[in-house]
């Protein structure tokens, strides 16, 4: 029977954790959650590719009407469910447009009927869409008679070097690096096997899903924190019988996370609860940060631009009034607002929708950086004062696992720190 350690900052990782030979005997989709099932094994920690690890879609363009495709090997193209793929010519310019029209693809000189296209590298990393070059193969998928997004499908584990630096500053502690490695492959398999089912990709390349720049962003770290968390999740549940989940993180907590049901509405479980961390990520700039005024007809704009685009009321809100502070969560973070609007009507926002409606639109004006924060009226203004943090403050607190890797604690004790209950086990 495998042994668990998981205490404090010295905490070890158990076989039943890492185990590669027996690891994966179940992977399935239950009730909209992945399960996996792990078994022991001696053979821990190896820094390879792990076989079986799963492809990635990531949503790399969207509404293209015309890309600039480049690559130092030729590539093919074919469209969806064609027996045959075409090889792609260069002419002395060393590169072609693709375009969609509503009879089909214009690929430099040359054409092809309406579908789905794809590209795929004759070695990769080859390929270059608009002078970005990714691991991978690609899919050009029409949105309209004249445009289409661009879907990269990567191995998950050739993907996560492109984020790690996008989402940490390039002096972090590698450390740091290896417990991002761990939250990002959660995630991101997590938004596979639930959201990416039925759709025609898994996650978004930006700060909606988790940000993924290439082979660009990729560093000798990234790689390495990759390579050496090869495979490994965080997920919660009976050992053997482990469930991964929305392995959320973000740049600063502020000294006090939020739970992912106050945040977001996301179902309440054990690791992703509201925790208080102190200090920890006092290093960052924001944990603490100034007043930011922003005019009540500005806000009223941004929250009916909010309400357009989430399809909601507020798309109609009466000039703004006021917004106050309604609830705190048991550490004394706010967690529901209430925004009364001229004509007295009156709106509750869970924190993250609020902090959303309000940078919504605002271009270069003023933001707030989270909803750890008061609010005062101030006239024709609301000022937004005793701020702290920034992000969401849900999951992981990049900032606060710099400070632990600084600390001496390993990969794995700052994941589990900050899922608490949670366990590490290997996906594949």
């Amino acid at each position: 029977m495998c042994q668990t350690f998981l205490k404090g900052k010295d905490a070890m990782i158990d076989s039943n954790r890492y185990g590669r030979r027996d690891a994966l005997r179940r992977f399935a989709l239950a009730g909209g959650v992945v399960l996996w099932q792990a078994g022991c094994s001696q053979n821990v920690g190896q820094a390879i590719t792990p076989a079986g690890a799963p492809v990635l879609r990531v949503l790399i363009l969207e509404n293209q009407k015309s890309i600039s495709l480049s690559a130092t090997v030729p590539p093919s193209v074919q469209l969806a469910g064609a027996s045959q793929s075409q090889q792609l010519r260069f002419g002395s310019a060393g590169a072609v447009p693709i375009m969609l029209t509503a009879t089909g693809w214009r690929i430099g000189s040359g054409s092809l009927p309406r579908g789905e296209l794809h590209v795929m590298p004759a070695v990769d990393g080859s390929v270059f869409i608009n002078r970005a070059s990714y691991h991978g193969s690609f899919r050009l998928v029409p949105q309209g008679p004249d445009h289409f997004d661009v879907v990269n499908n990567v191995n998950i584990e050739h993907y996560l070097p492109g984020v790690l630096p996008s989402e940490l500053f390039p002096d972090w502690h590698p450390e740091a690096y290896k417990a991002q490695a761990i939250v990002a492959r959660t995630y991101g398999l997590y938004e596979a096997h639930t959201d990416g089912v039925g759709r025609y990709f898994d996650v978004y390349a930006d700060q909606r899903s988790q940000v993924y720049n290439g082979i660009k962003a990729e560093s000798a770290k990234s790689r390495s924190a990759t390579l050496e968390t090869g495979g490994i999740v965080v997920a919660f549940g009976p050992p053997g019988h482990e469930i991964i989940f929305k392995s959320y993180f973000s740049s600063c907590c502020g000294g006090i996370g939020q739970s992912a049901f106050d945040a977001f509405g996301d179902p309440d479980i054990p690791p992703l609860r509201a925790q208080n961390r102190g200090t920890c990520c006092a290093q960052s700039t924001k944990f603490n940060w100034p007043a930011v005024s922003i005019p009540k007809a500005e806000l009223t704009r941004r929250i009916r631009a909010w309400g357009v685009w989430k399809k909601q009321s507020e798309k109609d809100l009466p000039p703004l009034a006021r917004i106050d502070v309604m609830a705190t969560n048991s550490l004394g973070r706010p967690v529901r607002f209430l925004v009364t609007d001229a004509h007295g009507g009156r709106r509750m926002f869970r924190s993250e929708a609020l902090r959303e409606a309000i940078n919504t639109d605002a271009n270069t004006g003023p933001k707030i950086f989270s909803s750890f924060c008061k609010t005062l009226d101030d006239g024709q203004s609301i000022r937004f004062i005793d701020g702290h943090g920034y992000g969401h403050g849900v999951g992981m607190c990049q900032w606060c696992a710099q400070s632990q890797a600084q600390g001496g604690w390993n990969n794995e004790s700052i994941v589990i720190s900050a899922f608490p209950g949670a366990r590490l086990v290997r996906a594949y």
